[in-house]
C-alpha cells in the first residue's frame, strides 16, 4: 500500500510503501491503519506513526455439515483445499448467509451488488467464469478470492462485516 501524507499548508507529500492493509482511515491530522507492521515517519514538523492494530476477534455460530452437493458443500471443499478449517467455514457461513443467504441470484437493488459473495459489480465476477451469474461454483471461486485478497480469511472478512454491516 502506498500511504500518501499531504502537508495542506505546503507543496509536498510524503509517500512511503508499507504492507497491504485492510483499511486506511484518515483523521485530522493522524493516519490509523490496521495491518501488520510498526513504522514511524517523519519529516520537518509532521511525524507519522503508523502502528500495529489488532484485529478485532470475531467468530461465528457453528454453521454444522452442508448437504451434500450444496453451495455450502462446494464452498466446504474449497475451503478445506485452501487448508482452512471448520471455525473459517463458520465465519464463511455467516457471512454470505448475511449477504445473500447463499442464492445464486441475490441482488441488492440499491447497490447493485451480485450473486452469493455479493459482488459489487457483479460482472467482476466474470474474471472466475463465463457463467458467473449461474453458477455457484464460479460465485464462490470469485467470493473466496476476494476474501483471501482483502481480509486474508473468511473470519477477517466476517469481522470487518460485523463491524461495518458490510465486507
Amino acid at each position: 500500500m502506498l500511504v500518501p501524507v499531504v502537508d495542506p499548508s505546503a507543496a509536498f507529500a510524503l509517500t512511503s510503501q508499507a504492507e497491504i492493509v485492510d483499511e486506511v482511515t484518515l483523521e485530522g491530522q493522524s493516519l490509523i491503519a490496521s495491518g501488520d507492521y510498526d513504522t514511524d515517519f517523519s519529516r520537518d514538523t509532521f511525524k507519522i506513526t503508523v502502528e500495529k492494530v489488532a484485529a478485532a476477534a470475531s467468530s461465528a455460530p457453528a454453521a454444522g455439515t452442508p448437504d451434500p452437493g450444496s453451495a455450502k458443500a462446494i464452498a466446504h471443499a474449497m475451503l478445506e483445499d485452501r487448508g482452512w478449517d471448520e471455525k473459517q467455514y463458520n465465519c464463511l457461513v455467516a457471512l454470505w448467509n448475511r449477504e445473500s443467504h447463499w442464492n445464486v441470484y441475490a441482488h441488492n437493488k440499491g447497490s447493485g451488488a451480485y450473486g452469493i459473495p455479493q459482488a459489487l459489480p457483479g460482472a467482476k465476477m466474470a474474471s472466475a467464469g463465463g457463467d458467473w451469474a449461474t453458477s455457484a461454483k464460479t460465485q464462490i471461486v470469485w467470493g473466496l478470492g476476494y476474501i483471501s485478497g482483502r481480509y486474508g480469511t473468511p473470519c477477517g472478512a466476517w469481522a470487518s462485516s460485523e463491524e461495518r454491516g458490510w465486507y
